[in-house]
């Protein structure tokens, strides 16, 4: 089991994450970053229902596997550290602006994740012991 501290961390960082998204979609995000790119290329040569059923297909899938891993609780401190590396990645956004000395889509947004990500890597590593 986590603590509790440990899953209000996790708490505020949902509205946290649903705020960076919203930047990210605003300022175009999607037109300008490589991974994404990468990553979501192929749904570009779908068809729009297409591209939505294999997402959400895609969703419920994970849906379903995480599901799973928490009803079995020694795996949930694992997917805990999953959000952990999330926190980490997010400092790209950051790193982005400094390099090209200008605003980065989601960079505003991002400027909290070090913050919270500290305090919840160093209460994940407590529960982790």
């Amino acid at each position: 089991m986590v603590s509790k501290k440990l899953q209000q961390l996790f708490l505020i960082s949902i509205p946290l994450f649903v705020v960076h998204g919203l930047e990210e979609y605003w300022t175009g995000f999607y037109n300008v970053d490589p991974i994404f790119k990468i990553v979501f290329n192929s749904f570009g040569t779908m068809n729009l229902f297409q591209a939505l059923f294999l997402l959400f297909q895609i969703m419920l899938w994970a849906l379903f596997i995480f599901s799973y891993l928490i009803l079995r609780k020694k795996w949930l401190i694992g997917l805990m550290a999953i959000l952990g590396v999330v926190f980490i990645f997010e400092i790209h956004h950051l790193i982005e602006a400094v390099i090209l000395r200008a605003y980065y889509p989601g960079s505003i947004s991002a400027l909290l994740f070090p913050i919270i990500g500290f305090f919840y890597w160093k209460e994940l590593i407590k529960n982790w012991n």
